[in-house]
């Protein structure tokens, strides 16, 4: 096993799912709050067709174009949003819905004459976290740092106000690291499993419960050869069920 495990991958991708956990804890018990679940995956969805776009026009994969092209496409997004919201707020969910589906389609069409297109197509959904190093993780260290500062020192009023950008922004830099299915899992797992608690602190036991299933998660993949991103989903649902088990407060005295 310790042939198969190997620190020097595990490290810098167990540091790629903190990170993203950092901020996604914390808006994932915002989205709930709000009711609008499929938000991140929309959102997420819309980054990535940002970044393919920017692949059709032959931008560098690595270059600055492409950045500003998948977080460009998720501010729209999220102000197309944040005004439906105010606009048409019972129907907001189901709109959620059809511009999810209308970015994956998109991302399909313009990936459709592509012979890398589902080689793309699954690095959107699954993401990348084996591949992370210390050095590409540093930015995403300093926006998560910024981001969490400023969510946890706002009030309520203004993280009402800025929760659309702020969301956005976010999830455009995480869904290139960890793919879009972790995205959706990192939000709502971890923040679902600790909705019973009514007493002690539920940001740090989510934290605790995307920790755990993010470390465990890589070291399965690893020892059983499998896909990082779709084991850590799974393990995040195992540990998210466990967790909500041993620590919901729901029928005990207050």
């Amino acid at each position: 096993m310790s042939d198969i495990v190997d620190w020097t991958i595990i490290g810098p991708a167990f540091v790629a799912g903190l990170l993203v956990l950092s901020t996604h804890v914390p808006l994932g018990q915002e989205v709930l709050k709000r009711g609008i679940i499929f938000i991140d995956l929309a959102i997420a969805q819309v980054a990535g067709l940002g970044v393919i776009a920017a692949y059709t026009m032959d931008w560098d994969h690595d270059g600055i174009e492409v950045q500003l092209a998948a977080v460009s496409a998720a501010l729209v997004a999220a102000a197309g949003l944040n005004w439906t919201e105010k606009r048409w707020p019972g129907i907001q969910e189901p709109l959620i819905g059809i511009l999810f589906i209308l970015a994956a389609t998109g991302g399909i069409l313009l990936l459709a004459g592509n012979p890398h297109g589902s080689e793309h197509l699954k690095e959107l959904l699954v993401g990348q976290i084996l591949w992370q190093t210390w050095s590409s993780l540093l930015p995403i260290a300093v926006l998560s740092t910024i981001v969490l500062v400023a969510w946890l020192w706002l009030g309520p009023q203004t993280r009402a106000f800025n929760f659309y950008p702020i969301f956005a922004v976010v999830v455009t830099a995480s869904v290139q690291i960890v793919g879009i299915y972790l995205v959706f899992a990192s939000l709502i797992i971890p923040a679902l499993a600790t909705m019973g608690i009514r007493r002690g602190n539920r940001l740090i036991a989510g934290y605790v419960v995307g920790s755990v299933a993010y470390l465990l998660g890589i070291i399965v993949s690893l020892v059983l050869d499998l896909p990082t991103g779709a084991v850590i989903v799974w393990s995040m649902a195992a540990v998210a069920l466990l967790a909500g088990l041993v620590m919901s407060d729901k029928g005990r005295p207050a």
